[in-house]
């Protein structure tokens, strides 16, 4: 995701413009180098560096060229520098194979800290290239509860939602629930038995979905009249009788009356469009790929060969249904040409990356896609591990049962507002503080748990670990904003007026280490919603965490010289923890 337009929050791409005009000057002829500017590590003399001497001298060695080495480029890098208020340029080195180390003007951080304080912190949110993004996520089964395995998917989805809404892109949030199926005429079947008047039947009449739709999977496997009944209602629902179209539409709504249930205490907004909103434009779609002549006939299917793939796509089944191929294909064409995406997200666990890349690569074969898989239209698939239990297989009850989604967010909740009993809070709040604060942790604690480890991996499911006031949990970090708006409470000073009338100042190495990774938020974001990995976001906050202990631990805020001026700080933090917060999917808490 490249920017295409100047961030005034974002360091990197401020510094990237002026080593662009530095590259233009010390090498006029090599247009099409980019400058390369990365975070300088901590043993390096800066807390930025620009890293093209090596590369350029690799390009011009051996040439007509005025520099004798990789340190000679750097040092001209250096010196053909427009000069910036952002640089502190007495500073700036160069070391090494001619890395130029960029220090930042401790004066111009304090301003641009201040100025974010009085502009609002989306003045720093990234600008990307696209103007509407689709994500697909969540997309439990109608007639199964949602389950553990159905976590990752709903909360990672939405992080990278809420990134790019930040990003002032729009976004269309995607539910494609499986509503369409072959397994809908047992389900059917088994409602009319258990319920004649199916205008009568409830989610509490129906109970448990998971019971239900086995129940009806076991009359369907045991019993040959039930499983021809089944297929046949099967056949009467696609082709559209009323009757059958009735009770298909109710199973649909007590199942979006359970999943409502687990997006209310997550926060989760979505639109809802399934398989079967697709139903009707999967013939055309079909003829329009068969035009192109990319459809060929194979044992009876029809398919599409695809280069470096040992198996075909198979878009119709031998028997002339479809499949979810045939889905996949007709909804990407739907969202580009009638959505008009321009990036389209798709977040599922790894064991469908095969599905994806094919049928991603024969949307490219029909031209619906550009050929590099970075340019625009764009689609992407958001693969992730499992959610392990203790044993680090497949996390289930001990009936070997998936667990229930809307039981384990509800646990979680319980044993965060034992833990503020136990701390005495009940004889401090009222019920209402406790509950809400409860759920904010306990459902927080859920959330960044999934978010925090690398995506592509598994982890362990663990209420211990994720509801522990120490380390890199949601806990941890929500006590200590907490703590954050305490120290400002305390002071008793009205910081908008402070905001305005105060000067934001840096001068000890704790305060500027903290402003400077404040600074660095915007280049987060931009780098978690590129990358697709929203982990970067969380270590982020956990290292801002950190560095403001480091600088509280350090340096008296209340009743201090600096007190005006460290207030600032605090709230600059506390503003950065919340939007960090929010783009997680987390609420604060503002006491402990």
């Amino acid at each position: 995701m490249e920017v295409n337009q100047e961030c005034p929050g974002n360091l990197k791409r401020q510094l990237e413009k002026l080593f662009d005009a530095s590259l233009r000057s010390t090498v006029p002829d090599n247009t099409r180098v980019k400058p390369v500017v990365t975070t300088s590590p901590l043993d390096r003399s800066g807390d930025y560096q620009c890293n093209n001497a090596m590369g350029l001298w690799s390009m011009i060695k051996g040439k007509d060229s005025q520099f004798k080495d990789p340190p000679a480029v750097g040092e001209a890098l250096l010196n053909n520098l427009p000069t910036s208020e952002m640089v502190d340029s007495i500073s700036c080195s160069v070391t090494g194979p001619g890395f130029v180390n960029v220090v930042l003007s401790t004066e111009w951080m304090a301003k641009s800290i201040a100025n974010m304080l009085i502009d609002g912190i989306d003045t720093w949110a990234p600008t990307p290239p696209v103007k509407r993004a689709l994500v697909d996520f969540s997309s439990p089964n109608i007639a199964k509860e949602m389950h553990v395995g159905h976590l990752r998917p709903t909360v990672l989805g939405d992080t990278l939602a809420r990134m790019l809404e930040f990003s002032k892109v729009e976004v269309l949030r995607r539910n494609h629930v499986g509503d369409w199926g072959t397994q809908f005429g047992m389900l059917i079947e088994y409602l009319f038995e258990k319920f004649p008047d199916t205008e009568s039947v409830t989610e509490t009449a129906i109970g448990d979905l998971q019971s239900f739709y086995r129940k009806s999977k076991s009359k369907f496997d045991d019993d040959p009249d039930f499983k021809e009944k089944a297929q046949k209602a099967v056949v009467r629902l696609q082709g559209g009788d009323p009757i059958y179209r009735k009770a298909w539409a109710k199973i649909c709504e007590v199942s979006r009356t359970e999943f409502s249930k687990v997006y209310q205490r997550l926060q989760i907004e979505l639109e809802e469009k399934g398989e079967s909103f697709y139903n009707p434009y999967i013939a055309n779609v079909i003829g329009e790929l068969d035009s192109k002549g990319l459809i060929e006939e194979s044992e009876g299917a029809r398919v599409i060969f695809l280069q470096g793939f040992k198996i075909p796509l198979i878009v119709v089944k031998s028997d002339g249904g479809f499949n979810y191929a045939s889905t996949d294909l007709t909804a990407l064409w739907y969202r580009l040409n009638e959505e008009k995406a321009d990036w389209i997200i798709y977040v599922t666990d790894f064991s469908q990356k095969q599905h994806f890349d094919m049928f991603f690569k024969a949307a490219r074969k029909a031209g619906w896609l550009p050929e590099s898989d970075k340019a625009y239209p764009r689609v992407d698939h958001v693969d992730f591990g499992l959610v392990n239990g203790e044993d680090r297989k497949r996390f289930r009850t001990r009936a070997s049962d998936v667990v229930r989604l809307v039981d384990l967010l509800d646990e979680a909740k319980t044993r965060s507002k034992t833990a503020l009993i136990e701390r005495g809070k009940d004889k401090e709040w009222t019920p209402e503080e406790l509950d809400q604060t409860a759920e904010a942790v306990g459902y927080g604690a859920v959330k960044y748990a999934d978010l925090k480890g690398n995506r592509t991996t598994g982890y362990t499911f663990d209420f211990d670990a994720m509801l522990s006031d120490k380390g890199n949990t949601a806990v941890y970090l929500l006590y200590a904003h907490a703590r954050i708006c305490s120290i400002i409470r305390k002071s008793g000073k009205d910081i908008d007026e402070l905001k305005k009338t105060v000067e934001l100042v840096l001068d000890h190495p704790e305060e500027r280490a903290l402003g400077l990774h404040l600074l660095r938020f915007a280049e987060t974001v931009e780098e978690a919603c590129t990358t697709l990995f929203p982990n970067v976001l969380c270590l982020y906050l956990y290292s801002l965490s950190e560095r403001f202990t480091s600088f509280y631990s350090i340096h008296q805020v209340n009743g201090s010289p600096e007190e005006a001026s460290r207030l600032l700080l605090c709230e600059a933090t506390a503003i950065v923890m919340r939007k960090c917060f929010h783009l997680l999917g987390i609420t604060p808490v503002y006491k402990i």
